[in-house]
């Protein structure tokens, strides 16, 4: 199935790793113009080499999406370079699970700061062109805890679901002017190797020890299809809702991990 992303400009926010590296490599494979926005710079400029081996023109720009002048900035120069920005992934997302009463107020500033300020600054710093246009495409980055709520995870829960409200109520307001909004929610979607997580990832330090394949099998038996979900599923679903093959969806979300939420 052709999706019609060659020659599309897409921003990917943290596309140096994990999902978002995979998210970056299928808009490569489709030859659209990919800029990666991430604030690891190593990680970044790693991702952009190995998209731009596929064929596709692809820059990387070191981008704080809690910096909303950073992110004006970012937007500024992949329009001077690409001419527009067809497509803006709201990809990035940051926790360390802990129970709730054992947080800080620093943590709690820090987890709203990444998953919704961060959001929230990227999602206003492309619509102007895109209303002006009549056309463009915001595929948020969501979580099934902001779905159903999960343990250890209360105020990234509080995030993710108002991710998911955000993008319903802003797809009915922006809806006239062409532009389409979905959310697609990962489950646990483990990194294939350290190689694909940068040091300021949310997998960095001892989250992968954690996840050894025994403890992924354990996890792997709380969702029907028994498997943990893969970058790349969570691309593919990212990809066809970017693309023209899904332009008549719009305020919905997505659950991309093996059944464990049925909504």
């Amino acid at each position: 199935m052709d999706l019609h992303l060659a020659g599309k400009t897409v921003i990917v926010t943290g596309g140096g790793s994990n999902i978002g590296r995979a998210i970056c490599l299928g808009f490569g494979d489709e030859k659209a113009n990919v800029v990666i926005a991430d604030w690891d710079e190593v990680m970044g400029k790693s991702a952009a080499e190995e998209v731009s081996k596929a064929g596709a023109d692809c820059i990387f720009l070191k981008t704080d999406i809690t910096d909303n002048d950073n992110v004006q900035d970012t937007v500024k120069q992949a329009t001077e370079k690409f001419g527009q920005v067809d497509i803006m992934v709201n990809n990035v997302g940051w926790n360390v699970d802990q129970l709730f009463m054992q947080e800080t107020r620093d943590k709690w500033e820090k987890t709203v700061a990444i998953n919704f300020w961060g959001m929230l600054n990227c999602t206003r710093a492309v619509l102007d062109q895109m209303i002006e246009r009549k056309n463009g495409t915001i595929v948020n980055l969501g979580s099934d805890a902001g779905r159903m709520g999960e343990f250890r995870e209360v105020v990234y829960s509080g995030c993710k679901g108002g991710v998911i409200a955000f993008t319903k109520a802003l797809a009915r307001e922006v809806g006239r002017y062409g532009i389409r909004l979905n959310v697609v929610c990962p489950g646990l979607t483990v990194p294939e190797g350290k190689e694909v997580v940068g040091e300021k990832s949310l997998w960095a330090g001892d989250m992968l020890k954690i996840f050894t394949p025994e403890a992924q099998q354990k996890a792997a038996k709380a969702y029907p299809l028994k498997k943990l979900g893969k970058a790349t599923d969570l691309a593919d679903a990212v990809l066809f809702m970017a693309s023209d093959r899904a332009g008549h969806i719009t305020g919905q979300t997505l659950s991309v991990s093996g059944g464990y939420t049925m909504m």
